[in-house]
């Protein structure tokens, strides 16, 4: 028998129905030869530090750094993890061969292995690795089985990004809190967490010391164009006013006109940060959210795998780009004219030096029907990313003119779109407009040397402040780690030093938000007073920088390519805590005292009510306890998922002969158990 492991429910059931394992069991499928099982996430964990010693339950700065001699993984403590890891672990002892069919990046590979470390798997393991969960991309991807140990480096960059981790955030945030935090507060480093706030931080501080300035330029408006003064904004309005007074005693004459014809590049194709960026700017999405929705249309097989960082597709993807486009039909007047030729093999689109486990996310082909509001959002930015990298490029003209007042230099450029080319596929959608980008501005034909008339004012004006980070500029700034980049291309050069993995991102500025050490206000994200003190205590710069943070990250990347020892980067890691414990407990900082919580509003005296009517159970204002997305909905047997072809849960009115109560579904929705009765791991009703 082989086993199967997949790193959810739905995928399991997916991959039985296409390989034949259709008789269900309790915990796993079986049929032809398979039994195809699954973990929920993560079911391993690296052990705490009191599970090395007894002695590491306490925060002592005498026992910092905490280095275990070697590092163990334990199981998670949850009931319904447990006993689906003894499912596992039955099924893997007893089985003559295991396909490791997680999700195929370094975190699925890493939730995998630990599983079959923990449950002692003797058998030869193969990998399923597909890049979409359409039957035809299993059927294949089970055709082409890999060997397993062909992903041992990904396995320990996997690895080694927990150890890391853990090494840095178990001593670095022990070390810190004992050594300056007052009271209960715990000071969290991490070793992606806090150059990420840093940059915040700095931020912040620039935009909370800006101050203001009003600033005076001249204008001219010569045959109906306006144009600004060459020169640096005035200071004061009475230069201001000797500038006017000038230019009105000499005309406007044109010293150079040039108009030249250009393009505009088509959009990459989406990594899962572009995607995230975009949703942000376009829908106020979260990173997180982002990464949820665009997961569960992975899962619905509508786009391939979502966690990545590349933006380019595979070369020989290129034959079922035409099949893809045709099988789009909710875009068929926008795919129609690509249909009618030969899709080019872009070089800026195909390029296997830049696709390593994944391609770019695109559209599997399969038809979008009943999604939600948010999911058919994020679909449609997929869909139209990926029809408009096949459109022919934008061609604009640009035009620069300049002219003078007297000795004044004057100028105006403008911009107008000759063939729109891609730009097509997002007409009048003005939210996908890049930041910065020149509105199309009509400038009229003019002659070197022409004079005339014109009519001068002055504009005053204040000096802005930095830009508060939103979402999408702190992903952008965590993938160049730190450094301003709106060229794609230089983008791509510096992911290798980006700060976190795509995959990660967003669980990082959640856990800041979570922490309290950065807010939010309408999109803009700002540094809480508690962030700005953590950072301000950091004297260590090595734990601030994006830049160093990020030469980890890409020696992350090279332990994943075998360009570089695990060993090694553990033992680095090992040498940085130890030299960071030492020079923090001999410091002598000022201890600050970091904000505390505001109290709460006093209470308002309470006004007698008549005591309410208990409110009968409305289960189908209940959302699905499996999924958590969809809502509750009454069916002729039992109450189950809205989305129930996917998500699978349902309730029966009636369990073991006897009826179950509104109360009880109620409870079992909401708490887990009613009375009796449980739901257990698979999310089955049983006797409690």
């Amino acid at each position: 028998m082989k086993v199967c492991i997949a790193e959810k429910p739905s995928v399991a059931r997916d991959i039985a129905e296409v390989i034949g394992a259709k008789q269900r069991k309790d915990g796993y499928y079986e049929g032809n030869g398979y039994q195809v099982t699954w973990t929920f996430g993560h079911f391993c964990t690296l052990k705490e530090p009191h599970d090395y010693y007894e002695q590491w339950r306490f925060w002592r700065l005498e026992d910092l750094p905490m280095i275990p001699p070697s590092f163990g993984i334990k199981l998670i403590e949850n009931s319904g993890v447990e006993k689906q890891f003894k499912i596992i672990e039955t099924l893997v002892q007893q089985c003559e061969e295991v396909i490791n069919c997680g999700d195929a990046g370094q975190e699925g590979e890493l939730i995998q292995r630990w599983v079959l470390l923990k449950a002692k798997c003797t058998a030869p393991i193969k990998r399923l690795w597909i890049s979409s969960l359409t039957e035809e991309a299993i059927r294949n991807g089970f055709q082409q089985l890999k060997n397993s140990d062909q992903y041992n480096n990904l396995y320990a960059a996997g690895s080694a990004r927990a150890i890391g981790d853990w090494l840095l955030g178990m001593n670095a945030t022990r070390l810190f809190t004992k050594k300056f935090a007052i009271g209960k507060v715990v000071l969290s480093i991490g070793r992606v967490q806090t150059p990420t706030l840093a940059m915040i931080v700095a931020r912040q501080k620039e935009i909370n010391a800006f101050v203001s300035e009003d600033y005076w330029e001249l204008k001219t408006l010569y045959r109906d164009t306006e144009f600004t003064a060459a020169i640096d904004r005035l200071g004061n309005v009475e230069k201001a006013q000797k500038g006017l007074a000038y230019l009105l005693e000499h005309p406007f004459e044109v010293t150079s006109f040039e108009k030249k014809d250009g393009k505009e590049g088509n959009p990459r194709l989406y990594d899962l940060t572009a995607l995230q960026v975009d949703a942000n700017k376009k829908y106020a999405f979260s990173a997180d959210d982002t990464l949820k929705y665009v997961q569960n249309l992975y899962e619905k097989k509508l786009v391939t795998y979502p966690r990545v960082d590349t933006t380019y597709l595979s070369e020989d993807l290129h034959p079922k780009i035409p099949g893809i486009l045709q099988d789009l039909t909710p875009y068929a007047a926008l795919t129609a004219p690509l249909l009618t030729q030969p899709i080019p093999k872009l070089k800026t689109v195909f390029d296997d030096k830049k696709v390593t486990d994944h391609h770019a996310i695109i559209p599997t082909g399969v038809y979008p029907g009943g999604l939600g509001l948010e999911e058919k959002r994020i679909y449609d930015l997929i869909a139209r990313r990926f029809i408009a990298a096949f459109y022919p490029e934008c061609k604009i003209s640009n035009t620069t003119v300049l002219g003078k007042v007297g000795q004044v230099p004057f100028k105006v450029t403008g911009k107008q779109i000759l063939e729109p080319g891609w730009k097509e596929v997002y007409a009048n959608d003005v939210s996908m407009k890049k930041e910065g980008e020149e509105e199309e501005k009509f400038i009229p034909d003019f002659v070197v040397g022409e004079s005339g008339p014109h009519t001068p004012r002055i504009h005053q004006g204040k000096t802005s402040p930095p830009k508060a980070f939103t979402e999408a500029s702190l992903l952008r700034a965590m993938e160049t780690a730190g450094k301003q980049v709106d060229n794609e291309e230089m983008r791509e050069l510096l992911k290798d030093n980006g700060i976190g993995r795509p995959s990660t991102r967003a669980n990082i500025i959640e856990t800041l938000f979570r922490r309290k050490y950065i807010d939010k206000k309408k999109k803009n994200i700002y540094a809480t007073q508690t962030g700005i003190d953590l950072i301000d205590t950091i004297q260590t710069e090595l734990l601030k920088s994006p830049e160093l943070t990020g030469q980890w990250e890409r020696k992350l990347r090279l332990i994943e390519k075998g360009e570089y020892a695990m060993d090694t980067f553990k033992e680095e890691l090992i040498q940085m805590v130890a030299d960071l414990t030492k020079e923090v407990k001999t410091a002598g900082y000022k201890t600050i005292t970091f904000a505390p919580e505001p109290p709460p509003a006093p209470e308002k005296p309470k006004k007698e009510r008549k005591p309410k009517e208990k409110k009968p159970v409305v289960l189908d204002e209940l959302n699905c306890p499996k999924c958590k997305e969809h809502p509750l909905k009454k069916g002729n047997t039992a109450y189950g998922c809205a989305n129930f072809n996917i998500c699978g849960f349902k309730i029966p009115f009636e369990f073991n002969g006897k009826k179950l109560t509104d109360k009880q579904i109620q409870d079992l929705v909401t708490k887990g158990k009613a009375g009796k009765y449980l739901l257990d791991g698979n999310f089955s009703v049983q006797k409690n």
